[in-house]
Order: C-alpha cells, then structure tokens, then sequence
C-alpha cells in the first residue's frame, strides 16, 4: 500500500521531466537511478516503480523525441505533391532545425555512445532514417548506378547533415545563426546528385503508415 501511494505521488511525468534536466546537465555516464532519486528527493526505490533500470528511463525520454521528429517528417512528406529534390531539401532542413532547436535531444537521441542504450533505440532511429532514405532513393531513381547506391546513398547524406548539426551544437549556434550555412549546405549536397529540381515530381510512396 505504501509503495503505492509513493507511485501516486511520483508520477512517471515528473520522472521523465526532471530526468531530462539532469541527464542534460551531468550526461548519462554520471547518474544512477540512486541519484537521479536523491535529486528529486526521493528514495530510488520510488523510481523502480515505473523503470527497472537507467537504459529503460533514458529511452522513455528518447522515445517521445524519435515520435516527435517522426511526426514532423510524416507531416512534411504528406503536404508535398510528390518526391522531388525540393522534399528532399525540406527534409533535410528540417531535421537541421529540430537538432539545432532541441540540441539536447538531438545529443540523446544520435550522439550517445552507450552499449546498453543500443538495444532500445535501434528501432526509433530506423524508422526516422527509413522515411529519409526512401526520399533519397525515390529522387535518384533512374540515375545510372543508383541501385547500388541505395542503401550507401541516403546513409551518406545522414552523416553529412548530422556533421554540421554536431559542429553547431559544439559551439552552441541557434537554427538562425546557423540556417544560411545550413541551407548552402543542403543545396550543396542536394546539388551533387544532379537532378533537375524542377523535375516532374513522381507520386508519392506509401510511407505514412
């Protein structure tokens, strides 16, 4: 009954909202769920309730992040007519924004060199680069050689963007201080695989389920 009642009162929002804070501010490696508890001024017992461990409290946090950054990609590609290089580009700005916007999950969610972490987060982040690589494929489809690109391709162009993310978030640019770099950036990239941007654009795929 009275661990119960310790749960009423904790609840698993406040969890996940004070953790945040923490494990932005001493990173993931320094706390404990025993400490993450001292700091709410709780016993970790109170924590076990709703996490067994560190990695599944960590991953409650990343996984509403990955849904986020989901949604607005999904929302991005229903509005448009077709795939285009222009989608492409869109695409490509705004995962720049939501890193630079939230650059402290963005850390969390692609930055954390962690074993124990991996078994949780494989899934969101497919999904996110999945939707991204099917836009790449789309728009290079008919080039020559784009079939043995398919899969190297859209990977490239993912590390390309998450460099200038890190860069910035290393030395603390917003989205506005950053967005003319960005943008040259992106249409340098978007440049490279030479297609028209002005190109019929093709149908969309089915990729919004």
């Amino acid at each position: 009954m009275a661990r119960k009642a310790v749960a009423q009162e904790l609840s698993r929002e406040r969890i996940l909202s004070e953790a945040r804070e923490l494990f932005a501010t001493f990173g993931y490696r320094a706390l404990t769920m025993r400490s993450i508890a001292k700091a709410m001024g709780y016993s970790h017992g109170a924590l076990y309730y709703h996490f067994t461990e560190k990695a599944e409290l960590f991953y409650a946090l990343i996984k509403d992040d990955f849904a986020l950054l989901l949604q607005r990609q999904r929302e991005m590609v229903a509005r448009e007519q077709g795939i285009s290089v222009n989608l492409l580009q869109k695409l490509m700005m705004e995962f720049v924004w939501f890193g630079l916007t939230n650059p402290n999950h963005y850390e969390m969610m692609f930055m954390m060199n962690e074993p124990e972490l991996q078994q949780y987060s494989r899934t969101e982040q497919a999904q996110c680069l999945e939707l991204f690589a099917i836009v790449v494929r789309d728009v290079v489809a008919g080039q020559p050689g784009a079939e043995s690109r398919k899969y190297t391709l859209p990977w490239n162009l993912f590390m390309s963007l998450h460099g200038l993310i890190s860069y910035c978030i290393q030395f603390r640019l917003t989205y506005e201080e950053a967005r003319k770099l960005a943008d040259e950036h992106i249409r340098l990239i978007c440049a490279s695989l030479d297609v028209d941007a002005y190109e019929q654009q093709r149908p969309l795929v089915k990729m919004l389920g």
